[in-house]
């Protein structure tokens, strides 16, 4: 896989979301949920976005400094000297690397992460109550740390508070509706394009907002689908719950580390033609 054909690749990719058309009901939702959070307190409102963000700030900070995370770090070095010796730190990585080897050290962080969340969902799909009310946290927890891991494998350090932002950004990207990812994207590589600053993110730190509530909404269904088919029971096992908690992760986790690898692709290519 050349640059070329990477580059390729990704705008073909991007082009399936700016040649998207909303139908009527998601214009009809969009309209219900503005007019919904038009007439709330404004107070109430933004001090309920700036939690949710506080939340997932939280959530970053956290992963970092767990031995999940540094045991993945050094197997992503690992990798790396497979294919360059003189490899050291993650922005090694970067550098000595071509996009291809690059790709293929993310693929086996993306493979790994997605058959968690295919077990997780899968586990969530017994229906147990003390599973589904850890089931939103979980994922949203789990795909945080798969972007995470991404931005690492392409030489950046998600512990620098630019780099921090910017995978939380690709992470909130990466959960919006697909109507709304392409003015997503746009915004992400204005924001890589007039960095300043490499460590300081001087930019909107605002993540959350009426739109992506989609998302938790979606996974609310989700567990009402489970709820009701918990009871139907072949040989002693939910069968249908535990298919539906294990297809609606999986593909949530695919959607974010999709987003994501074409992501740090594309900004690895402007990079490196000098445009970043």
């Amino acid at each position: 896989m050349s640059q070329q054909r990477v580059h390729t690749d990704v705008k073909k990719w991007l082009k399936q979301y700016q040649n998207y058309q909303a139908n009527d009901f998601e214009r009809v939702y969009d309209d219900w949920m503005h007019q919904t959070f038009d007439n709330m307190d404004p107070g109430i409102k933004e001090k309920f976005f700036s939690k949710l963000d506080t939340w997932f700030f939280h959530t970053h900070a956290f992963l970092q400094g767990t031995s999940f995370q540094m045991d993945a770090r050094e197997r992503i070095l690992t990798l790396g000297r497979v294919f360059a010796e003189n490899v050291d730190t993650i922005e090694d990585l970067q550098s000595e690397l071509t996009v291809d080897q690059l790709t293929y050290i993310a693929n086996q962080q993306i493979t790994r992460g997605r058959l968690y969340s295919f077990a997780q969902g899968g586990l969530t799909g017994t229906g147990g109550w003390l599973l589904l009310g850890l089931d939103y946290p979980l994922m949203m927890l789990m795909n945080i740390r798969a972007v995470q891991l991404v931005g690492l494998t392409f030489g950046h350090e998600m512990n620098h508070p630019y780099e921090m932002m910017i995978s939380l950004k690709v992470f909130h990207a990466a959960t919006l509706p697909k109507r709304l990812q392409a003015a997503a994207w746009r915004d992400l590589m204005d924001e890589v394009e007039r960095k300043e600053n490499p460590f300081i993110f001087d930019g909107d730190d605002q993540l959350t907002n009426e739109a992506w509530l989609e998302q938790p909404i979606k996974q609310g269904f989700k567990s009402l689908f489970i709820l009701m088919f918990r009871k139907k029971i072949f040989q002693g096992v939910p069968f249908i719950s535990i298919a539906i908690g294990a297809y609606s992760n999986y593909q949530l986790t695919k959607q974010v580390t999709d987003f994501a690898m074409k992501f740090y692709q594309y900004r690895h290519l402007k990079m490196k033609e000098g445009e970043l």
